[in-house]
């Protein structure tokens, strides 16, 4: 596969029970960049659904890992592999639940933060040198983000239609500074994407 090609890997849970939690905002993410090419996922030998496609004039996988997220890293290694994609070039997006809702960063490397798809992805690698990108959905507790409900419960509940809206107006301006990202000016791409707050 040519150097040039890059994975936008969402994390999340597979099934309709999940698919508006807000630990699967990279797979809706995701599915917001499909519907934008107009292109429809495949399942395939990887545990994976996979569309390729052009961003701009960027070649692109599209990846959202079937195993359940706390075994993101077996698919997205056996992808990587297999098209021999470095891990510079895989941007996984994912949850974060120490930002506010809809707040957006880029990051290489650190540690897991407590995520455990990313756990999985740096340890099925073998490296943490893929790039980040986090969207925040606030910690219970913080601010006014439902006080009462524990993280685990909180993570895997449901996004109000208000935090759906936000969601999709952050996806927007996330797919105005992706040319920066896929061409790996991870300067620039900071500069445009970790401004949206």
């Amino acid at each position: 596969m040519a150097e040039e090609t890059s994975a936008i890997i969402g994390l999340g849970n597979p099934g309709p029970n999940y698919r508006l939690t807000r630990h699967n905002v990279g797979f809706l993410f995701v599915d917001f960049l499909a519907d934008r090419v107009n292109g429809a996922f495949q399942t395939t030998k990887w545990e994976a659904q996979l569309l390729r496609c052009s961003i701009g004039q960027r070649r692109v996988f599209l990846v959202k890992p079937q195993t359940f997220m706390n075994l993101s890293g077996r698919s997205v290694a056996a992808f990587a592999r297999f098209y021999s994609i470095e891990p510079a070039r895989l941007i996984v997006v994912h949850d974060d639940i120490d930002m506010a809702p809809g707040r957006v960063k880029v990051v290489t490397g650190g540690g897991s933060g407590g995520h455990n798809g990313i756990k999985s992805i740096v340890q099925h690698l073998g490296c943490g040198d893929f790039v980040r990108l986090k969207i925040g959905i606030g910690r219970p507790g913080t601010a006014t983000v439902h006080p009462e409900m524990p993280v685990d419960a909180y993570v895997l509940s449901r996004f109000s239609t208000e935090e759906l809206e936000l969601m999709a107006e952050r996806f927007g301006q996330i797919e105005a500074g992706l040319d920066p990202l896929l061409g790996g000016d991870l300067a620039q791409a900071r500069t445009m994407l970790n401004r949206i707050k």
